[in-house]
């Protein structure tokens, strides 16, 4: 029998794949040059067991468990001892026996293991791992029936907190070392080392350095056994009692792949899926730990409606809900919609439709946030028309990747770790940023270092060839020019719009944009002008926070006059405001699908079986009721495939007084944003939030490294500890928008000139 691998092309150099034909238990089998044996054994059937092997990290052989004979078959290929088949490449001409026909390579694999559990507890009935425990497994079958070993096994006290969510049970484990190659090779946090040697050697954290990676749950999920467990699912539940069921994640745009755990209505974890294109086999801690928001106590179980005598919102039937809300939004003058971008495509485009085909309004924005005509014209007339940049395969291709206005760390961690792995493989990066942060340094990142709402300079000098790539984030809203700089390059690198939630690409390709199609509605910020002065009389409201709008001040008075019909999961301060709110489902329980950053819908299914509904059938309730049945499709325009930036004139340097600074800011992947509540642990591995600036920008106001910085604007106050950065330009701060304090809620953005100064 001749087993081939299929040949092809090096996907990367373009070139033809040499392969190599060896002999694995009797079988011919030609693979490609540099192919381990353990993978050489994979395609044929043959399982090898193993511990420390991982087909996404590097080989190491250190659990010694996956041993093959390899005799000389008289060409000098073979060996007098077993091999580690994880770590040994395939030769010309390789005779290669594994357990199945060698007995000396199943007595070699039945001593290691025996070997491994001569300490191990046994503690199976009690193990978080028990029941999909590879140690179990193969123990069962490749071990020994009975153990050999009476003497009194090891013991540590236990569990060792290594983070806040992430526990040790040090005597379970067997030092294959995948946590700490992960955290070094995939992550760049190399918080977990081994310690001490010998008999004594054992994983571990240097005193005083927690292990607070945005990553750390992945070191979980590849655990071989049950060393690494997680806070919040730690004796909850036995994986046999679970039903599973894939998924996509919901906090970022980068359509990562999931697996939802759950069991009696309720999600007990979140594993990674295995998307070669996407994720690999990774996901961030976010995608992991912050599931549990929408069981908080604070859900909406039932249509609320405010009692005209008392000012009170009261419980009503959701027929007299929707009747009430179709009331008031036909009485208004105009109405305005602004469904935020949490939504799924199916929901999106039913805003789109309610606005156009039932309202008859243009007046529809998702963007709760900083926002630009500028942006929404780069939206409409690039990102929606073009796919422009894929996953892995690009880029490994392109010659160099810019990063402008995002931190992929931050801002879209499942993309960090694929460009994380562009630079370790030498792959060139370019930064257009304040600093180099946390996140661009593991990238190896070359620094062009520009200070706030001055990105468009920086973008406009940029040399760049047809193999380049521009990432730019959607930070740049409000730098005027930075996304007319990028169109500028269009006859040279590829572009690439990355935005931070999951449902935001997904709205601008369903039409929750005031342009699209050609159209010219009011955006969100006009539409929030317009409601506090009357001009708008109602407002339809997606999952939009209060605080994450540009002006929260004026949007408060816009939702205390308008009528306001609020659709949200949970109470928020915008549902404390409306007229009439409407309950409707989270993503885990409804299906839908999301439009990941590069353009590709991925779908998911329902996770829960609830009664609660999703968006889309709440506003076909109300267009019922207004006597407009809701189009499956919105109806647009004719799309203006004009490419042309439009003109805009690129800001100068602000002239700073003495005292003032330029801020530079953005989320951190863990902050204090309301999904991911209820998940104390998993909140605790935060990065403290600190003022940042260099060593002169801190001289000048006085401020000493450690004492507690103030920045203020004429809304409001924050401060920080200071922390001296040298890579920041003189007369730039950078402090995180919502982290113990939200910026944006006092009048603070990214390019906003600051008042810095010591705590008085």
């Amino acid at each position: 029998m001749t087993v081939d691998a299929q040949p092809g092309l090096d996907k990367t150099a373009g070139v033809p794949v040499e392969l190599v034909t060896l002999t694995i238990d009797g079988v011919e089998v030609s693979v490609p040059k540099g192919t381990l044996v353990i993978r050489a054994a994979e395609l044929i059937g043959v399982e090898v067991p193993r511990f420390c092997d991982h087909p996404l990290l590097e080989p190491v052989g250190a659990c010694r468990q996956c041993l093959v004979d390899v005799p000389d078959a008289g060409n000098g290929r073979g060996f007098p001892k077993p091999q580690a088949s994880c770590t040994l490449e395939v030769a010309a001409g390789m005779v290669v026996k594994t357990q199945v026909t060698s007995p000396v390579a199943e007595k070699a694999q039945q001593g290691n293991l025996e070997f491994l559990l001569a300490n191990h507890p046994l503690d199976c009935p009690v193990c978080d791992k028990g029941g999909e425990c590879p140690l179990q497994n193969q123990a069962i079958s490749h071990g020994r029936d009975e153990s050999r070993f009476t003497d009194l096994k090891r013991h540590f006290a236990k569990p060792v907190a290594v983070s806040e969510q992430v526990l040790l049970d040090r005597e379970r484990c067997v030092l294959c070392q995948r946590c700490t190659r992960f955290s070094e090779e995939i992550a760049g946090d190399p918080f977990i080392e081994l310690l001490e040697r010998g008999a004594k050697q054992q994983i571990g954290i240097a005193e005083g350095e927690p292990f607070h990676s945005y990553f750390s749950g992945n070191t979980i999920q590849i655990c071989p056994v049950g060393a690494l467990t997680s806070a919040d699912y730690r004796f909850r539940a036995r994986p046999f009692d679970l039903v599973s069921t894939p998924s996509i994640t919901e906090h970022d745009s980068s359509g990562a792949a999931i697996r939802v755990d759950h069991r009696r209505g309720k999600v007990m974890r979140v594993l990674a899926g295995d998307d070669p294109y996407v994720n690999e086999e990774w996901i961030s801690d976010k995608d992991r730990f912050a599931f549990a928001w929408s069981a908080q106590p604070d859900r909406l179980t039932a249509p609320l409606v405010r009692n005209a005598e008392t000012g009170e919102l009261e419980v009503m039937s959701w027929p007299g809900a929707l009747a009430v809300a179709a009331r008031g939004l036909a009485e208004a003058n105009s109405v305005g919609v602004l469904p935020g971008g949490r939504l799924t495509l199916e929901d999106a485009r039913a805003y789109a439709s309610f606005a156009r085909d039932v309202l008859g309004t243009d007046d529809i924005d998702y963007r709760s946030r900083v926002h630009s005509a500028e942006e929404a014209q780069f939206l409409q007339h690039w990102v929606l028309d073009m796919a422009h940049v894929g996953y892995q395969g690009d880029f490994e291709r392109a010659s160099t990747v810019v990063l402008a206005g995002i931190d992929l760390e931050d801002e879209a961690a499942t993309v960090f770790l694929q460009m994380r792995k562009r630079a370790r493989h030498g792959g060139r990066i370019v930064a257009i940023a304040s600093h180099l942060s946390r996140g661009l340094a593991k990238l190896n990142a070359e620094l062009i270092a520009t200070a706030p709402g001055q990105e468009a300079e920086a973008i406009a000098a940029l040399e760049l060839d047809g193999d380049s790539i521009l990432l730019v984030g959607e930070r740049l809203a409000a730098v005027p020019g930075a996304f007319s700089s990028a169109l500028a390059h269009l006859a040279n690198p590829r572009i690439g719009w990355i935005p931070r939630r999951a449902g935001d690409r997904t709205a601008a390709e369903a039409g929750c944009l005031p342009n699209h199609g050609g159209t010219s509605g009011r955006d969100t910020t006009e539409i929030l002008a317009a409601a506090a002065s009357g001009k708008i009389g109602a407002l339809v409201v997606g999952g939009v926070e209060l605080s994450d709008l540009p002006d929260p001040a004026t949007a408060r008075q816009a939702f205390e006059r308008a009528f306001v019909v609020s659709l949200e999961v949970r109470e928020s301060e915008i549902t404390a405001l409306a007229d009439v709110v409407l309950p409707v489902a989270p993503p885990v329980e409804k299906s839908g699908s999301y439009v990941g950053w590069d353009g590709n819908h991925r779908s998911f299914p329902r996770v829960l079986e609830t009664s609660a509904v999703p968006d889309a059938r709440v506003l076909r309730g109300i267009a019922d009721e207004l006597g407009k049945p809701l189009a499956t499709v919105p109806s647009q325009g004719e799309a203006e495939h004009d490419f042309r930036a439009p003109t805009v004139e690129t800001p100068t340097a602000p002239v700073l007084k003495s005292g003032q600074a330029v801020l530079s800011t953005w989320k951190q992947l863990i902050d204090d944003g309301r999904c991911q509540d209820g998940q104390p642990e998993y909140r605790a591995t935060a990065r403290p939030a600190v003022l940042k600036a260099s060593a002169a920008t801190l001289a000048e106001a006085g401020i000493e490294p450690g004492q507690t910085a103030v920045i203020s604007s004429p809304v409001g106050s924050a401060s920080f500890p200071a922390v001296v950065d040298d890579t920041m330009i003189d007369g730039v701060v950078w402090a995180p928008t919502n982290n113990g304090q939200h910026l944006g809620a006092l009048g603070m953005h990214h390019g906003s000139v600051v008042t810095l100064g010591g705590e008085s």
